[in-house]
């Protein structure tokens, strides 16, 4: 009994003390942790979006669509709108969750899009994030392009081997689009005179 007491008492111990432990460490990382997140979500906005003079995350049209809340980052040059960028997510990802953000142009059109995460297979999936595949999505009208991947009629070439990768990355771009052709008018106006 007293050995299977010490044995709890030694277990509680080390389990406190390694609690305490990562809640210090949390604690420490936790702002640089949402700064390093914020910064990437910024530069992923100024890569997606055509030449503007303002700040689109101060410019920021939170619309609901679909049952979802959709935040746009309205950009804008001499005044007029210049484009939106807005993130979007597909869970049907090979390795689960991808997010990714979509910049709009004043032409609607497609300008281009980033990939903010992905887990998907390296040398297979992973190759959503390449150069090749994210410029299948620039400069496609919104309302008539097929959005889907080829092996399903649509317009965007999939990447061989990782054709559900292509068709989440393609269907999280849709949901986006639908999203905003719903609301144009109400994120266009936004951050205007």
């Amino acid at each position: 009994m007293k050995e299977t007491l010490r044995l709890i008492l030694t277990v509680t111990i080390i389990c406190s003390l390694a609690g305490a432990l990562l809640a210090g460490v949390n604690s420490l990382t936790k702002e640089r942790i949402q700064d390093v997140n914020r910064n990437k979500k910024l530069s992923a906005i100024q890569e997606v979006l055509p030449p503007c003079d303002n700040q689109p995350d101060a410019n920021a049209c939170v619309v609901e669509y679909g049952g979802r809340n959709w935040t746009f980052f309205v950009a804008r040059n001499g005044g007029a709108f210049a484009g939106a960028a807005v993130e979007t997510s597909s869970s049907a990802g090979y390795g689960g969750d991808i997010s990714l953000m979509l910049g709009i142009n004043a032409e609607n059109k497609t300008q281009a899009i980033a990939i903010l995460g992905q887990k998907e297979t390296p040398g297979l999936g992973a190759n959503i994030e390449g150069d090749d595949f994210k410029g299948l999505f620039a400069g496609k009208a919104l309302a008539t392009s097929n959005w889907a991947v080829a092996k399903d009629g649509g317009e965007i070439d999939q990447i061989t081997a990782a054709t559900i990768s292509s068709r989440a990355v393609t269907e999280a771009v849709k949901a986006a689009i639908d999203a905003y052709l719903a609301n144009e008018e109400a994120i266009e106006q936004t951050g205007g005179n």
